[in-house]
């Protein structure tokens, strides 16, 4: 478990702490299975990832897809954001949370597991 955010995530989480998106509550690096995901909403199984850019290269890419895939067959929905995304599309970003929350989501291709 990291003690430290990283900018993007501090961000977000700035967003989702005390039920601050949509009466929502989220955790913060929360444990599920074998795993520790960036935030983690109970209620709706909904778990958030944000990636820098070292999960777009070497073996990082097929690790991230076959965690999100266990995570989708325990029951959780998985949604990811890269920090620029993050960072320079602030308010898309929390509208798609919004939207995974009402089961409205579909990943963009870049996140296609």
């Amino acid at each position: 478990m990291r003690g430290r955010m990283e900018d993007a995530e501090f961000r977000l989480w700035c967003a989702l702490k005390g039920r601050g998106l949509d009466g929502l509550r989220f955790r913060r690096q929360q444990p599920i299975g074998p795993f520790i995901v960036d935030f983690f909403c109970p209620e709706k199984k909904l778990v958030i990832e944000v990636d820098g850019e070292q999960h777009a290269t070497g073996n990082r890419p097929a690790r991230d897809k076959s965690r999100s895939e266990w995570l989708q067959a325990q029951g959780y929905t998985v949604i990811r954001f890269w920090t620029n995304e993050v960072m320079q599309q602030f308010e898309s970003v929390c509208a798609a949370i919004s939207a995974a929350a009402r089961g409205e989501w579909t990943n963009p291709p870049h996140w296609d597991g």
